[in-house]
């Protein structure tokens, strides 16, 4: 599975939630975490964001739950 995060992780997490369509509010809503985190690690490449928010971040700015199909 890390060779799938490869790209991901040099990519900015501002890349990435512009990339999913997310605002620093939603995606600070949809992690239950305040504006201010995301704004904070919005310019840090993924790999470089540090742990637990990594770990949350990644399955939503990778679309996990996009490929979930809903019934």
């Amino acid at each position: 599975a890390m060779f799938f995060n490869f790209g991901i992780n040099n990519k900015t997490v501002k890349e990435l939630r512009m990339g999913r369509g997310y605002t620093v509010k939603e995606l600070a809503e949809k992690l239950k975490v305040g504006t201010s985190l995301i704004s904070k690690v919005d310019g840090y490449k993924l790999k470089n964001v540090p742990e637990p928010l990594k770990s949350r971040l990644l399955p939503i700015l990778r679309g996990d739950e996009d490929s979930k199909v809903p019934w």
